[in-house]
């Protein structure tokens, strides 16, 4: 496991890399949980509302307020990242905060921040849940 100063360290697209990771899962728990009995494809379609950039670029809006500085400025330097793929289904405005969103993401998951990262997560995945 690495120590908070190694994570603190790494550049902000592996934290997004990570992050993307764990709010996949969190998002497919979670519509699995929602509706248990719904086929396969149509479980990855509900979960692909939540996971797509422009939702992920709304949840960062709902959730800026509650950030803590520490949080905030994880979330810029994966927002401020340069990337070197272009995104297919999303304006570039939205894949830039989806980037800012996993990497803090995948900071507070390395960080080993449970509590925060739930809370976080949970209501992102609101706020997705709205604008789906």
């Amino acid at each position: 496991m690495m120590n908070e100063a190694e994570i603190s360290q790494l550049p902000p697209l592996s934290l997004a890399y990570i992050g993307d990771a764990v709010y996949e899962l969190y998002v497919r728990n979670r519509v699995i949980r929602e509706h248990p009995t719904m086929p396969a494809h149509k479980l990855h379609l509900q979960t692909v509302k939540y996971v797509k950039a422009h939702a992920q670029s709304n949840s960062i809006n709902a959730i800026m307020e509650i950030l803590s500085d520490d949080e905030a400025a994880v979330f810029k330097r994966g927002r401020n990242a340069k990337s070197y793929t272009v995104p297919k289904n999303a304006n570039l405005g939205d894949y830039h905060r989806a980037t800012g969103f996993e990497a803090l993401i995948g900071y507070l998951y390395l960080m080993n921040r449970a509590d925060r990262l739930d809370l976080i997560m949970d209501r992102a995945y609101i706020s997705a849940a709205e604008g789906a």
